[in-house]
């Protein structure tokens, strides 16, 4: 194949090249140590905390149109940013004159030490160039990926209300000069034995997974790049999802919704609750902005924890997903695709290609749940999710998966088959509730314990149960009795 070895972005507005080099050299650690930019701050190395965010701008559908959104610089490998626009802290201010939204959080004394103020900032940069008029519940999911631990987020909310109040600051036109450095190309870099592959079509990257069947499949790197950051593992071979032609389409047609796999979460939830509304409050606790913004739905499924947030919710409502190795494809219920710890039905040389969702059936109710120690930007203790259909009040079928309870996410069959047939009502729920001692036996770790978390799940259906009711029963129901 072709290719160049050379990372090309804009940065300030102009083009930078970076040849060479780790591939898994992080954005944050080549901004602070390259380039000296020390705006950007490195709290967590794990996308948790924001205070590393930054702001890339790209060209999607068909290099018609630019987005920008922010990320963390603390996760993402530098071979990442090729082909893109760079945007950081340090970019905002035009001379001695502040951005709009560094002026409003100056105004409304919106930090105190300062660390993870940048982090803030870039993600008010991100709202304000996407958003011109956000509710409470905009800004407050905007900021969800970033913690503040002095300030207080009243002030920091007050800053995002009012930075629009100003003049309003001058969107440069980025997208010649995003077109300019569009590579056709791939990109391939080798450094001290590690190999870094961008591949830029499907048959291009099957071929390459076939020929490196060890190699490490690269997505939005939400979790490979923690493997880096965290466990300092040494990969030798990365193969990069980003820049393939076709695997981040979205389609639907008039069965289901067809999803790349390397669609961004970002890009894939809102065909999903277009289709399941009752999904909505799930994907919104999905991890943070920064962290959908550039996970992919496949790598969350592939990735297969047992604690991922989608895997339950696409179970119940009877997700498939496309494989590939080299032409050849097949199709694997996810029910049936996960065998057992970080084990699934992928075979060397393999990947997850598309995920197929079926639109609802009428009369159906599926809802998901998420327990966590914080409602925004927290892994799951437990995630539930449910696909109901009644006749009258009886249960004609239900389905119900689980996160957090077992090796994998899985479907809970005990307790399926104590509802299925039956009345829709308190009684049914206590002995589904008594099977689900049966479908599982959790563990105890940081997040819950074992007792804690049956409790929960049990619980958690009697919610589900509730939030059916339409005689007020949500507000009466007495959980855990």
């Amino acid at each position: 194949m072709t290719a160049s070895d050379t990372i090309r972005f804009i940065l300030d507005g102009e083009v930078v090249e970076v040849r060479g080099g780790d591939p898994t050299r992080t954005v944050l650690q080549y901004l602070r140590e390259d380039l000296r930019r020390k705006g950007s701050k490195e709290g967590c190395r794990e996308g948790d905390c924001g205070a590393c965010t930054v702001v890339v701008a790209e060209l999607v559908r068909d290099n018609e149109e630019v987005e920008l959104k922010a990320i963390n610089s603390c996760i993402q490998f530098l071979p990442t940013l090729d082909g893109k626009e760079l945007i950081t802290v340090e970019s905002l201010a035009a001379g001695d004159e502040l951005h709009p939204v560094q002026s409003a959080l100056v105004a409304n004394h919106g930090s105190q030490c300062g660390f993870c103020t940048p982090g803030f900032v870039m993600s008010l940069f991100a709202l304000y160039e996407t958003n011109q008029n956000p509710d409470r519940q905009e800004i407050d999911d905007a900021l969800s990926g970033n913690l503040c631990r002095c300030t207080g987020y009243r002030p920091i909310i007050a800053a995002a209300r009012e930075m629009y109040t100003a003049p309003r600051a001058i969107s440069r036109d980025r997208s010649a000069a995003l077109v300019d450095i569009q590579r056709k190309q791939s990109l391939c870099i080798e450094h001290n034995g590690r190999r870094f592959f961008a591949p830029a079509d499907a048959d291009e990257f099957a071929a390459l997974l076939v020929e490196n069947p060890n190699a490490t499949i690269l997505a939005g790197g939400t979790d490979v790049g923690l493997w880096v950051s965290k466990q300092q593992r040494e990969l030798a071979t990365l193969i990069y999802t980003g820049r393939v032609v076709g695997l981040r389409d979205i389609k639907t047609s008039d069965s289901h919704i067809d999803i790349g796999a390397a669609a961004t979460l970002t890009e894939a939830v809102p065909s999903i609750i277009a289709a399941y509304p009752g999904l909505d409050e799930l994907f919104r606790r999905f991890a943070s902005p920064p962290i959908r913004n550039a996970g992919t739905l496949g790598g969350n499924i592939a990735n297969g924890s047992p604690i991922g947030d989608s895997m339950a919710a696409l179970m119940v409502v009877g997700a498939s997903l496309i494989l590939r190795r080299a032409d050849v494809e097949r199709e694997v219920a996810l029910n049936d695709f996960y065998h057992d710890y970080m084990v699934n039905d992928l075979q060397p040389g393999e990947f997850v290609s598309r995920i197929r969702i079926p639109l609802p059936s009428e009369g159906a109710e599926v809802r998901s749940h998420k327990w966590s120690k914080r409602f925004d930007q927290d892994i799951s203790a437990i995630c539930t999710a449910y696909r109901l259909v009644l006749d009258g009040g009886k249960v004609v079928s239900f389905r119900m998966a689980c996160g957090g309870l077992a090796a994998t996410v899985r479907r809970a069959k005990e307790t399926e088959a104590a509802i299925a047939g039956r009345p829709w009502s308190e009684d049914t729920i206590e002995m589904a509730c008594a099977a689900l001692g049966k479908d599982f036996a959790p563990i105890s770790d940081m997040r819950a314990s074992a007792d804690i978390r049956l409790l929960a799940v049990q619980n958690l259906l009697r919610r589900f149960y509730a939030e059916t009711q339409d005689s007020g029963l949500a507000s009466v129901y007495t959980y855990g009795r």
